[in-house]
């Protein structure tokens, strides 16, 4: 064909057919906190090659179906939710990654409360799973995770991702604790809520913590407004 005749979109198809036929799926690290802990959603495997082990919440891509709207899709079946913060991550691609065929997966991740909403289906294989007790996973996902988790560790003192993971109205206290299960390391006090104060992403109420062995903190709230304009940003 002559450089200057323009091919049309069937015959690139049919020339490159193989091509064309790789599977593109989406992959959920869905994060969540409960008793100071980061925990993380998985599914036993129901695949024969992963006998026994977990993997993340995912699903093919379907031909109709745009990539974020798969993910969001995955999270509203899974957990109930579709207004929550989900970002994509990064694209696992190594050849042998799936045992069926060749499948490109985009990782996202997103935080939920785990007391505040209940998994939607009542599926006894769906688990929560503290992050620090995960050795190996289904697939490739031990490394999606340890990539969404560097991602999360990486925004989570610049951008108020964490929102999700408390209730309404929280102490200072509880919020470090949720820092702290993040990052996995003990913040000093003083240097956090400084660095919190600097934010401007709080505000604080004329109320006090109630049913606590420790003194009563004041309770704050995120400002919704500030919330989403910063979310957007990274979004």
């Amino acid at each position: 064909m002559p450089s200057n005749v323009l091919k049309t979109a069937e015959v690139e198809k049919i020339s490159h057919l193989e091509y064309f036929n790789i599977a593109v799926s989406v992959d959920c690290v869905i994060f969540g906190y409960e008793n100071k802990e980061l925990k993380v959603l998985l599914i036993e495997s129901d695949l024969k090659e992963f006998s026994g082990l977990y993997s993340l919440l995912g699903d093919l891509v379907r031909p109709d179906e745009d990539l974020d709207a798969a993910s969001y899709r995955v999270l509203k079946e899974r957990t109930g939710l579709d207004d929550v913060f989900l970002q994509q991550v990064h694209t696992f691609g190594r050849v042998n990654r799936h045992p069926s065929g060749r499948v490109v997966s985009t990782a996202y991740y997103s935080l939920i409360n785990i007391n505040n909403h209940k998994l939607s289906i009542d599926d006894s294989n769906l688990h929560w799973h503290s992050v620090n007790s995960i050795k190996k996973l289904a697939f490739d996902h031990k490394e999606i995770l340890d990539t969404c988790l560097k991602l999360l560790r990486s925004q989570v003192m610049d951008y108020p991702v964490v929102y999700n993971l408390l209730p309404e109205k929280f102490s200072l206290r509880a919020l470090q604790e949720v820092y702290e299960a993040i990052l996995g390391v003990s913040l000093d006090r003083r240097n956090f809520r400084k660095k919190i104060a600097l934010k401007n992403w709080l505000q604080e109420l004329d109320e006090l913590e109630d049913d606590v062995s420790h003194r009563p903190g004041k309770l704050h709230k995120f400002k919704p407004k500030v919330i989403k304009s910063l979310l957007s940003k990274i979004g």
